[in-house]
C-alpha cells in the first residue's frame, strides 16, 4: 500500500489514486496539480483536491520523477512549500491531520519518490524528503 509517516495518535499516508479507499484512511486529500488519468471525477473517493499545494510546473518537469534526483527535488519542493500560499495549505493539511488519520492521494506510480510522499513528511511534522 502506500508509505506512512507516523505522527502522535494518528498518520498521514501517501497512496496512489488508483487504490480503493480504506477504512484507516481518514481524510483523502488529492495532493496533484494535474486530474489522474484514468480516473473519473466521481469515481475517486476523496475529501478536497489541494492542487495549490502541488510542485510548480517547472519543478515538476525537472524532476520528470527520476529517482537519482529526488533528494534535490525534495529540497526544492520544501521551499516552494515556504511560499504563503502553499504554507497555508500546509498548514490546514496538519489541522486535518491532527483531527485524525491523514491520507494524502498521488497518481504518481512510485508514492515513495513522489511530492506526496515529501507532503507527507512535512504535515507529519518530519521536513525529512
Amino acid at each position: 500500500m502506500g508509505e506512512t509517516v507516523p505522527m502522535l495518535s494518528f498518520q498521514v499516508r501517501v497512496a496512489r489514486v488508483y487504490e480503493p479507499a480504506g477504512p484507516a484512511d481518514g481524510t483523502r486529500v488529492l495532493v496533484d496539480r494535474l486530474w489522474p488519468r484514468g480516473v473519473r471525477k466521481g469515481a475517486l473517493e476523496f475529501s478536497e483536491w489541494c492542487k495549490e499545494v502541488a510542485p510548480s510546473p517547472e519543478l515538476r518537469t525537472w524532476y520528470g520523477h527520476a529517482p537519482e534526483r529526488f533528494d534535490e527535488f525534495a529540497a526544492r519542493y520544501r521551499v516552494e512549500l515556504e511560499a504563503p500560499a502553499r504554507a497555508a495549505v500546509v498548514a490546514r493539511l496538519k489541522s486535518i491531520a491532527r483531527a485524525g488519520n491523514l491520507t494524502l492521494l498521488t497518481a504518481s506510480k512510485d508514492v515513495s519518490i513522489s511530492q506526496a510522499a515529501v507532503l507527507a513528511r512535512v504535515v507529519g511534522g518530519d521536513g525529512g524528503g
